[in-house]
């Protein structure tokens, strides 16, 4: 089997089928990907960095051991995927308006992340360090957080947040008023907006 890895600088990659293929050994570098399908790719071994996913679908591909360096995701579709597999040395991304709904971040480094506009449906982020990321109008409905640091973040645009206080680390986090009483669900209290 040939391993030698082959790199892609400074390419757009538009309308290109991986849907259940191997890709490997690749290093994408300054690459542009448009309305790609890589659902259930095997794309082990693959490195992409100052990379851009514009419209891709990704849903169930196996990044085991893949390398993420300052990677955009732009209106994906990014469902059931297991990022607590990939490479901890290349290991940066940010996702805006992308479907991320069933996907793991389990005990992931995921410190200043950015979510915005996102589906987070049923996402595992249990073990993860969340510390100063941004939530932003995104839908947290079903999402798991336990043991999970998410000190200083801020979920004050998004909806469905509903965590166990007593099992994660939320000092200085940031909510609405209006989220108080999913935060609180587990206590059983009447929260009333005025005294009528």
């Amino acid at each position: 089997m040939n391993s030698e890895i082959v790199t892609h600088a400074d390419r757009t990659f538009q309308q290109v089928d991986y849907a259940e293929k191997g890709l490997r050994n690749r290093e994408f570098v300054r690459c542009h990907f448009v309305g790609c399908d890589f659902s259930k790719s095997d794309l082990r071994t693959n490195d992409f960095e100052d990379c851009t996913f514009d419209a891709c679908n990704l849903s169930m591909a196996n990044l085991q051991g893949v390398g993420l360096r300052n990677v955009v995701f732009k209106d994906c579709k990014i469902m059931g995927l297991d990022f607590s597999s990939l490479n901890k040395f290349m290991f940066s991304f940010s996702f805006e308006k992308c479907q991320l709904d069933y996907s793991i971040f389990y005990g992931a480094n995921l410190k200043k992340m950015r979510f915005s506009k996102c589906s987070l449906r049923e996402v595992d982020f249990s073990e993860a360090d969340l510390s100063a990321s941004v939530f932003a109008d995104c839908d947290l409905l079903g999402a798991t957080f336990v043991g999970t640091n998410i000190e200083k973040v801020d979920f004050r645009t998004s909806t469905n947040v509903i965590l166990d206080l007593d099992l994660n680390k939320v000092k200085k986090a940031k909510f609405t008023v209006y989220q108080l009483e999913l935060l609180l669900l587990k206590y059983d209290l009447a929260i009333e907006n005025d005294l009528n």
